[in-house]
């Protein structure tokens, strides 16, 4: 029998709070980190007592023999220690002064997502020779030239967020609000997958034909629909890689990864890069810099995409 007051339901009562707010994502991670460090533990009710220093390191060094990557590490171990502190606050666990200063929780640079210019030119503009290829190339080609946007975030505009030439969002992960020019060389790609679906009641009109529009926001189902697009959408880029002989690995993620690194590679400003791609980081930074206009990042975007379209040009 599951204590009330427990680690284990302390963190099941989290992820029941995160899904009656529509999170399913952040309760997603956060159930597959308590399930992970349950079955480490050989049991299914974990208490805060057993939450010690040591069981924690002997956890990370697992999940590393289990060859997940230091990122994914950090993820699990910022979950756990999230579900502590709530404890903490709860007034059901004791507070341990560096309960996880022994495990990693940071984020490893080291893990390059983005593609050298040369493959993602070949990604971008190579003609795969298939309508189905041909669409992922847009999809990945849209994510690019509205300035590295997420698919999570492309896959859920609605055309409202259309308006006179400029995308205006929230990002799904973080709410924060964007704004992004359109630039001429995106408006066929974007009519080529506009959702042509008349709205349905209190459902989402979606821009893009990538999801249905047919369930609730905040709807479990809809996130279920959202994580088969992505599968398909990323199993559809592995099959363009291949096609176009690249040797790189290619995700989702790769295109925000190479916008950036690309911007970087020119010279662009750090800030400029982070508020371009709705990132909360160089808080403080940002706090004493002035913001960027919308005419300023498009002009980093315009410059971007022409940097990658030309590459090939003079070689």
């Amino acid at each position: 029998m599951m204590s009330k007051n427990g680690f284990s339901r302390c963190g099941e009562l989290y992820i029941g709070r995160l899904r009656k707010e529509g999170r399913h994502s952040t309760a997603h991670v956060y159930k597959n980190a308590l399930f992970s460090f349950c079955k480490f533990c050989g049991i299914s009710n974990v208490s805060f007592r057993q939450v010690t220093r040591e069981r924690l390191r002997l956890y990370g060094q697992y999940l590393c023999e289990c060859g997940l990557k230091p990122n994914t590490v950090s993820t699990y171990m910022r979950m756990l220690r999230s579900i502590y502190n709530r404890g903490v606050e709860a007034g059901n666990a004791s507070y341990v002064p560096r309960l996880f200063g022994d495990v990693y929780t940071g984020v490893d640079v080291r893990q390059k997502k983005a593609l050298p210019a040369a493959e993602l030119h070949k990604l971008l503009y190579e003609d795969p020779k298939s309508e189905r290829l041909r669409r992922t190339q847009a999809i990945a080609a849209l994510m690019f030239q509205f300035c590295g946007m997420s698919f999570a975030d492309l896959a859920h505009l609605e055309k409202s967020s259309l308006d006179s030439n400029v995308l205006r969002y929230n990002r799904v992960k973080t709410k924060t609000p964007m704004s992004v020019e359109v630039l001429d060389s995106a408006k066929e790609m974007i009519e080529q997958l506009r959702n042509k679906q008349e709205s349905l009641p209190d459902c989402p009109d979606y821009l893009f034909d990538i999801l249905r529009g047919d369930k609730k926001r905040k709807d479990v189902a809809s996130y279920r629909e959202y994580q088969s697009a992505l599968r398909r959408f990323n199993n559809s880029l592995k099959d363009l890689a291949r096609v176009l002989h690249l040797k790189s690995p290619v995700s989702s993620y790769t295109f925000r990864h190479s916008w950036a690194t690309t911007a970087k590679y020119r010279g662009v400003s750090i800030e400029m890069i982070s508020e371009s791609l709705g990132h909360k980081s160089i808080k403080t930074t940002q706090i004493y810099l002035k913001g960027f206009g919308l005419e300023e990042r498009t002009k980093v975007n315009k410059g971007n995409l022409s940097y990658v379209r030309n590459y090939c040009t003079n070689r």
